[in-house]
């Protein structure tokens, strides 16, 4: 984020390895704040046209991530996917087993063919369940290989949201999962190092015992860096990182921007004082104001323009330019959509 670039949008997911993607706006701002010149409707295009996909990844929270990505982050995460919904009370309660959930999964499969609505796969393929229907498909939805199908219109997403089946196999062999968490550190690295084990796995919610295990196969791919804290960090073998005193403009970042959630420790970006003010008690982190690398307050939109809060007191050329990203926003919102700005 020192500087726009163009760059193809599918291109640009790619380089920050993923976009977290609960509130449709999100990832179409903060390519925005990445992109020089950015449209939303070529994020549109780009999701229209399978170049980018929107499915359950990292954190087991929605991600767009490039398409030919996808596979290999998934085969990554499906074991963590997997044990965070079919060992959860939610649905071990419903008397169905593991395998009875992968026993539904090629009928889901040919159902999804064609967008459909999350009531349309309770009520087609998971009613025989009776009260258990959505608890059945609130699981499916997290580790099947699924995407979130565009609707069309603003962000390319409304509600209710629609599903559709990918061309991944159900089930990663480990080699597959193995070598889907190398490429997925390696973007990781890529778009945030140099960072920890600890951040790789804060990112993820991958184990200690995979990500040690991909560390160890990347071989000279991955270096060792010295850092500021006691936690070993590492980096790409020719990675480049900018001077300490290199200048970083203003940012308006969306809400869970990826840059405040890749790294374990706040202060990489945001000073730990300011941590319960910019992130709620429930885990959702704010829009957030950008000061030379650093968040110094939160934004949201309001009825005539976006409104700004400072935590702390800012100087002149620094509220000179928030504001004029905040107007650059601001005059783009017919095009953004201005329900979605959040």
């Amino acid at each position: 984020m020192l500087e726009r670039q163009r760059l193809d949008v599918a291109e640009a997911v790619r380089r920050v390895c993923a976009l977290q993607a609960q509130a449709p706006a999100s990832p179409y701002l903060a390519l925005w704040n990445r992109v020089q010149d950015f449209a939303p409707e070529n994020l549109d295009a780009a999701f229209a046209q399978g170049r980018i996909v929107k499915a359950t990844l990292m954190r087991i929270t929605l991600h767009i991530v490039h398409a030919e990505d996808y596979e290999p982050y998934r085969a990554a995460m499906l074991s963590a996917l997997r044990a965070s919904r079919l060992y959860d009370r939610r649905f071990t309660a419903t008397g169905l087993t593991p395998e009875d959930a992968d026993a539904l999964l090629p009928e889901l499969a040919g159902f999804l063919k064609g967008p459909r609505t999350g009531a349309q796969v309770e009520d087609e393929v998971t009613g025989r369940h009776g009260e258990h229907s959505h608890r059945v498909w609130w699981a499916l939805r997290t580790f099947a290989p699924v995407h979130h199908a565009p609707t069309g219109g603003p962000w390319s997403f409304t509600q209710p949201n629609a599903y559709r089946t990918s061309t991944a196999a159900p089930a990663a062999a480990p080699q597959e999962a193995g070598a889907g968490v190398q490429r997925l550190l390696l973007a990781y690295l890529r778009a945030f190092g140099p960072a920890s084990a600890p951040d790789f796995a804060r990112f993820t919610l991958l184990t200690r015992a995979a990500i040690t295990q991909a560390l160890h196969e990347l071989g000279d791919q991955v270096v060792r860096v010295a850092g500021p804290g006691r936690a070993a960090l590492f980096d790409l073998a020719d990675a480049t990182v900018p001077a300490d005193d290199t200048p970083a403009p203003p940012r308006l970042l969306p809400m869970w921007d990826s840059t405040l959630l890749a790294h374990a420790v706040p202060g990489r970006l945001m000073p730990p004082e300011y941590r319960p003010l910019a992130v709620r008690r429930n885990g959702d982190v704010l829009p957030c104001l950008l000061v030379n690398g650093q968040v110094a307050g939160v934004w949201l939109a309001a009825d005539r323009g976006l409104e700004l809060t400072a935590f702390r007191k800012l100087g002149k050329v620094a509220w000179q330019g928030l504001n004029e990203e905040a107007e650059k926003l601001s005059v783009n919102r017919s095009g953004f959509g201005r329900d979605s700005i959040v």
